[in-house]
């Protein structure tokens, strides 16, 4: 799973200072050909966009814009939905689509596929659930500044310091738009509350908040704050007493700005937490449900199936990857049902590592180690290899939960930060060991890490391409396509481990029934857990994580399958209409070559390769 707190962003991207930059539609005098004048225009654009918002200009690697937080108001959100809607009326007016390479029409495509994603998304503005567990803002921000806010002289600490009262500015934003949705009828599950609060509550505990005599350790930023600045006096970046006054004006900004701004989200979740059911209810109960999840499930698949087409998609999938379990449990000399398989797997001790730090650190070596043995087969079905690093980390204290998914946060383009794995492991029941090998190649290599470090690295093609986003159909079936193709990589050498390659993805195929019986068919988050644990070995810590993660992220978790399933059909009709011809490595280059793109591009461009290979 690639981490989430991007896509909130996407939705929300700061506007300020950017009036005025489009005031007509007048088309572009181009003086090259039209290939140049486009592509030279798209990353004007992307510049233009990319100023709007200082979060993911630091998430590339840039210091411009360093202090400051993205304005995350509905406000803003509609100020860059006109500027995009304007852009796109400009590049429509200047440039004809019949006259363009077939790349370049690809391009096109993708930049009117950006405007309808922003559409949707301020349309059903008010159906969504702006802070709940998966990762969402009052996580993710403070995560964004321990994690991607380098702080290497003087001026770099004072934006770090900056940024902590921005995220206490864009909270109170975001509690805006939470109230403003609650009073139009969308609140997200009371567990989402829960969540809200209690991490709200850890970001807030500890030094400096009530006092350097607080017992217990430090807060999370003061931490990294004393870090930063012993680093800077180290270094002799700066003196000891200047030390000692940025210390004073990051004390000041986190209990004057940012603890203020949390505690109103903990007052107001603790006493509208009241207003929400006791049991969890699905997005088509909100007001023009229907519509939001039908909608929901176009954005995610890139598709236009419908609930009903993916639930029984899910229930043939399931069926079909039971028989590979089977398989495989006769092969091990289980003698039971494959139920009893599931409960043996899910409750073993042979398939897990101790409940406490040691077994972290055993968990995060030897998934290191699956990573470096896939690295080593790379260059046998890829032409192009990520050039920058990656590193698996334990999530930070303050947002780890039992149970919860793995996922992975991009480098940077020009490789100074590295992509980071992130597994949760306070709860080491929740984490069986047959799954790490499959979820390591999701997360690293050949999945989300080279995926997205290629799409950044990529020459060529425009930046608003190769680093404006993440498309979940794309992306998530591209990891899970991974999963599978490790196994002809040389990967799952230990039977157990191929049973967890298959737990892995059946679990996917769960959850396009569970996301559609939930969203679409009344499922109750009970019947929902009931039936994949009757389908999986998944522990229920792990299942019951999962079934609420799909409440607040609606349609998202059917991303996975679909994409996969799409990219396995590419790939047979490529081997089927080039026979000997076919390359994989040829393949894999062009599926991951155009940066990430929904499935109806992608398919364009597997066809366009098939057909430059007949040609050659």
């Amino acid at each position: 799973m690639k981490t989430k707190f991007a896509a909130v962003l996407l939705a929300s991207v700061a506007l300020a200072g950017c009036e005025g930059m489009m005031t007509s539609v007048a088309a572009i005098e181009c003086t090259t050909t039209q290939s140049e004048c486009l592509n030279t225009w798209f990353d004007e654009k992307f510049e233009e966009q990319l100023a709007f918002s200082p979060i993911t200009q630091t998430a590339l690697g840039r210091k411009t814009d360093y202090d400051k937080i993205d304005d995350l108001s509905v406000e803003a959100e509609l100020e860059q939905l006109e500027w995009l809607r304007e852009a796109t009326a400009q590049m429509e007016a200047s440039f004809d689509y019949d006259e363009l390479s077939a790349e370049d029409q690809l391009s096109y495509d993708m930049w009117k596929f950006r405007l309808e994603q922003a559409e949707r998304a301020y349309a059903f503005r008010e159906q969504g659930y702006i802070l709940h567990q998966m990762g969402s803002a009052q996580s993710g921000l403070p995560t964004f500044l321990l994690t991607q806010h380098r702080v290497d002289d003087e001026s770099d600490m004072e934006a770090f310091i900056a940024r902590i009262g921005g995220i206490g500015t864009a909270m109170d934003q975001l509690l805006d738009r939470a109230k403003a949705n609650a009073a139009a009828g969308t609140r997200p599950p009371r567990f989402a509350y829960e969540a809200v609060i209690t991490e709200s509550k850890n970001l807030t505990s500890g030094a400096p908040f009530g006092g350097d005599d607080e017992a217990g350790e430090p807060s999370a930023l003061w931490e990294a704050t004393e870090r930063h600045l012993a680093s800077l006096v180290e270094s002799e970046a700066i003196t000891e007493e200047r030390a000692d006054e940025l210390r004073e004006d990051a004390r000041r900004a986190l209990t004057e700005e940012f603890q203020p701004a949390y505690q109103r989200v903990i007052d107001w979740f603790e006493e509208d937490i009241e207003n929400t059911s006791e049991q969890a209810m699905g997005a088509t109960t909100l007001p023009d449900g229907e519509a939001f999840y039908a909608a929901s499930l176009e954005a995610m698949t890139t598709t236009d199936m419908t609930a009903d087409e993916i639930h029984d998609l899910g229930l043939a999938e399931v069926e079909r990857i039971q028989g590979e379990m089977r398989a495989i449990m006769d092969e091990v000399g289980f003698e039971g049902s494959l139920q009893e398989f599931f409960e043996f797997t899910r409750t073993d001790p042979q398939f897990f590592y101790p409940d406490n730090d040691r077994g972290a650190e055993m968990y995060i070596a030897q998934a290191q180690e699956h990573i470096d043995f896939i690295n080593s087969r790379l260059p046998e079905f890829f032409g192009t290899l990520p050039k920058a690093d990656l590193e698996v980390r334990r999530v930070e204290p303050f947002r780890e939960q039992d149970g919860a998914a793995q996922h992975y946060s991009p480098g940077t383009p020009d490789g100074s930060r590295p992509g980071i794995y992130y597994a949760h492991l306070s709860d080491m029941t929740a984490m069986p060991i047959p799954e790490l090998e499959s979820i390591a190649y999701h997360e690293a290599n050949p999945g989300h890490h080279m995926q997205v470090s290629i799409a950044q690295e990529l020459e060529g093609v425009p930046k608003f391409r190769s680093q404006g986003g993440f498309i979940s159909a794309f992306g998530e079936g591209w990891a899970l396509y991974s999963e599978k193709l490790a196994k002809e990589m040389g990967g799952y050498e230990d039977p157990y481990s191929d049973f967890g390659r298959l737990s892995s993805e059946i679990w996917r195929a769960i959850r396009l029934v569970v996301d559609t019986g939930i969203h679409a068919k009344g499922w109750s988050e009970e019947e929902a857990v009931q039936y994949a644990l009757e389908n999986s070995p998944n522990p229920e810590t792990a299942v019951r994580s999962e079934v609420q993660r799909y409440y607040v992220l609606p349609g998202q978790a059917t991303s996975y399958k679909i994409g996969m399933i799409r990219i396995q059909e590419l790939r047979a009709k490529a081997e089927q209409e080039l026979g000997d011809d076919f390359d994989i490595r040829g393949f894999h280059d062009t599926v991951l070559g155009g940066g990430a793109v929904p499935l109806s591009i992608l398919e364009k461009r597997i066809d366009n390769w098939i057909a430059s290979v007949k040609e050659s």
